[in-house]
């Protein structure tokens, strides 16, 4: 299952991992695959200590980070992280964290330990996630650099290029990634709507070919509604040169999710996701739950833009994600997954979701063979 994109990063299957769990990152590389580490939550502090655990573990494998810079934003003006997140907290509005403080105290969410450093921070911001570019370039095993949230500005563009690394970035529309395109980026991350966390209106089906004929020559990752080898096969036979899973990895035994946050993944069907909102202020899909559906009534505040809603909710993320199974906690808790979380049935290593993966690609071109004519 190698492709041009494979040989080019020296890698033995085309398989993209991203996730927020360093412990992934190593396992799913280690098999063959390369791990992507989501660092939109990291302080420039704890992203050096989950990369310095990651190089001392991962052996002579690759990896990747993915940061998250979008193209317009509140408070882009403003010079310093300080001076940004000040104006950000200023501008919401005290309706919203009433609103948001209430619906946390009725699901019996503990409060955050007051004083506590946790090194966990938003960077919705060309100020903030320069940092964790500049970081991640000092790290010779990591290999790629993507930005989650529209087309890098281009000195970060240029910065990666001179450091000999490949830069791409998640597109949801087609206009997205011909402008990545237009912008030199060494690979793009289509991503249909059933994807998980921010994508655009389109299915996968339809928007992969789509975007593969309209950036060729570059390499496309598909993203969004893969669960399983036979979707492998689908995005590849359309032109793809590898697969972006996100959701498949969320119950593996590394990744570092809380029980309770286990068990609505492993329960849930695909028709329990949403595209709301709620969380970040810009559409992503999320498991539905009471905030989600509380942020949606008439008689409610409307989410804010991003990155204001992010700021306001940061702390129901992560009080949901420390004390998940408190409470009614995950009635209000922040789970980002794709529609394939209905695929999702089981725990298991990465190592095994890896070599599954293959197993059913394998059997998917096997029936695909028998297809054919014998003469």
């Amino acid at each position: 299952m190698q492709t041009d994109f494979c040989k080019e990063l020296g890698i033995e299957v085309p398989i993209f991992a991203f996730t927020h769990c360093r412990d992934v990152v190593v396992a799913v590389s280690k098999a063959g695959g390369i791990g992507v580490l989501g660092a939109v939550g990291f302080s420039p502090e704890k992203l050096k200590e989950e990369l310095d655990w990651i190089d001392e573990h991962i052996g002579d494998h690759i990896y990747g980070v993915d940061t998250a810079i979008p193209q317009k934003y509140e408070g882009m003006d403003k010079n310093t992280p300080e001076e940004l997140v000040q104006m950000l907290q200023d501008a919401i509005p005290e309706q919203h964290r009433e609103f948001s403080a209430k619906m946390l105290a009725d699901a019996g969410v503990p409060e955050w330990p007051a004083g506590e450093d946790d090194e966990v921070t938003l960077s919705f911001s060309a100020v903030q996630a320069q940092a964790l570019v500049d970081e991640s370039l000092t790290r010779p095993k990591c290999r790629m650099i993507v930005n989650a949230l529209g087309t890098p500005p281009a000195d970060i563009v240029e910065q990666v290029h001179k450091s000999g690394r490949l830069i791409g970035a998640l597109a949801g529309r087609l206009k997205h990634g011909l402008a990545h395109k237009e912008a030199g980026l060494d690979f793009i991350i289509c991503q249909g709507s059933e994807g998980g966390g921010h994508a655009g209106e389109v299915t996968s089906m339809v928007l992969w070919p789509q975007m593969i004929d309209a950036v060729a020559p570059l390499p496309v990752l598909a993203a969004g509604g893969i669960g399983n080898g036979r979707q492998i096969v689908a995005a590849l036979a359309m032109g793809a040169e590898g697969v972006w899973l996100g959701s498949r990895w969320l119950v593996s035994e590394e990744a570092h999710a809380e029980p309770a946050q286990r068990e609505s993944y492993l329960s849930a069907t695909s028709e329990d996701t949403i595209r709301s909102r709620s969380f970040t202020g810009k559409t992503a899909r999320m498991l539905k739950n009471e905030w989600t559906e509380a942020w949606e009534r008439e008689d409610t505040p409307e989410p804010l833009p991003m990155p204001l809603q992010g700021y306001l909710t940061f702390d129901a993320v992560r009080r949901t994600s420390r004390y998940a199974g408190s409470g009614d906690c995950q009635k209000v808790a922040f789970n980002p997954i794709g529609q394939v979380v209905g695929q999702i049935n089981e725990t298991e290593s990465c190592r095994d979701i890896v070599f599954q993966l293959l197993t059913e690609y394998t059997d998917a071109l096997d029936h695909l063979n028998n297809l054919m004519p014998e003469d």
